[in-house]
């Protein structure tokens, strides 16, 4: 799959890159890279792709992604309105492809890890006690350097080898390939499905931003996301209005209607499919 290869340019005496990001908002095009990358989130929301995964994020969050697993964190729009006081910040961890070579993952003192690194592949969020001590790790690899560093970084990979508490996020690994025009095809789609979610959309109108027929369309969506169309707007719809019943008083009919359902009993019904609980519990849950 290739819908944006990012290289890191490491050099040779690198193992690892840090990054601290203070942006308008996060690069928000579907990408991936051969490095396994671990991301707390400072601050901002959105929703998190991740292979077949859909969900939302926010500040506090750590995600676990693994080597060429196609993602994106698209910031909600408020994010790209250029308002100065909303910012999108993280600090974020990338591995040297090079340090997890097949010989090294081959001893028997390494097998914790080539598991965790399989487990990585899927995409994990990180909870539980392991998110806190891992928060004051990153924190700490922040303004590690030299020997310290290289130290940082194997008590991260350490405690995730061996944590309980980190959920996998995919199901499948997707095997279908594509090329580089395809994968801008599959953004294309992702774009327009984030920008017109709120609103009533049918598949001929999505087909078209495709520039494929209907048929094709569906099959070939269905193909590379193990979903129909519709069940990944369904998705990207009741993420929003999860993101929404978490932070707003607004009657769950208003955030029906702003998220683009045109019916309550429809909107109730794939929100408890999706989320396992109904809009009401999920708000007095705080979940």
């Amino acid at each position: 799959m290739k819908p944006v290869l990012f290289r890191f340019a490491f050099t040779d005496k690198e193992l690892m890159r840090f990054e601290a990001d203070h942006l308008p908002h996060f690069y928000d095009k579907l990408h991936l890279h051969p490095e396994l990358q671990i991301t707390l989130i400072l601050k901002s929301e959105g929703t998190f792709i991740a292979g077949d995964y859909i969900g939302s994020f926010k500040a506090g969050d750590i995600f676990i992604i693994g080597s060429n697993l196609p993602h994106v964190l698209r910031n909600t729009d408020a994010y790209f309105e250029g308002k100065k006081n909303m910012r999108a910040e993280s600090l974020s961890l990338f591995t040297n492809e090079q340090l997890f070579q097949d010989q090294f993952l081959n001893y028997k003192e390494t097998q914790v890890l080539k598991k965790f690194l399989d487990r990585a592949k899927f995409g994990l969020k990180v909870e539980g006690d392991t998110k806190t001590m891992l928060t004051s790790l990153m924190w700490k690899l922040k303004t590690a350097s030299g020997f310290d560093k290289f130290m940082q970084l194997f008590e991260i990979l350490k405690l995730l080898s061996e944590s309980k508490t980190t959920r996998v996020l995919n199901k499948h690994l997707n095997s279908e390939a594509y090329s580089e025009k395809e994968g801008k095809r599959m953004m294309d789609v992702f774009q327009f499905t984030f920008n017109e979610s709120h609103r009533i959309i049918t598949i001929d109108e999505v087909a078209s931003i495709a520039h494929m027929s209907t048929t094709a369309f569906c099959r070939y969506f269905k193909t590379h996301t193990r979903k129909t169309y519709i069940e990944f707007l369904n998705e990207i719809r009741i993420n929003n209005a999860c993101m929404m019943l978490q932070k707003e008083d607004a009657a769950v009919t208003e955030v029906c209607y702003q998220v683009g359902f045109n019916n309550l009993s429809n909107f109730n019904r794939a929100f408890k499919k999706i989320m396992k609980q109904t809009p009401m519990e999920y708000r007095e849950n705080g979940e």
